[in-house]
């Protein structure tokens, strides 16, 4: 049995991720493609004329966030690692157990179940204690 927090947290990651690169990307893909068919690059903004800038400065912050993208997917996949593989779940102490197999066992060492025991749950409407 897995470690159920690190899953949520891993597939949170990856899909957090892919929203983001999705969501973002394709502002900073313009770079590459600036860079290479024309060999000048522009910075554009909505109030003023495009301004000449340096190509390696802008395919420097291509490189950034899709650094910073792929450490988010990595970090969400290393999480799902750990949480397929870990054992926390299982390991919980006799004590610190809720629910209801709480006492250890799910029976009585006669073999009724511990509802059966208090006359609850019978077909035949009985109670054993009375």
């Amino acid at each position: 049995m897995g470690d159920i927090r690190f899953i949520m947290i891993g597939v949170a990651l990856v899909f957090a991720g892919f929203i983001v690169l999705g969501v973002l990307g394709d502002a900073y893909q313009a770079a590459s493609i600036e860079a290479d068919e024309f060999g000048t690059c522009h910075n554009y903004s909505d109030d003023s004329e495009p301004v000449i800038t340096s190509c390696a400065a802008k395919t420097g912050e291509q490189v950034a966030f899709f650094g910073a993208v792929v450490a988010i997917i990595c970090g969400g996949a290393a999480s799902l690692v750990k949480g397929v593989r870990g054992d926390w779940d299982s390991r919980v102490k006799p004590e610190e157990m809720v629910g209801p197999g709480r006492n250890g066992h799910d029976g009585d060492s006669d073999g009724k179940a511990d509802n059966a025991r208090d006359g609850v749950g019978r077909a035949d409407g009985e109670n054993r204690d009375a």
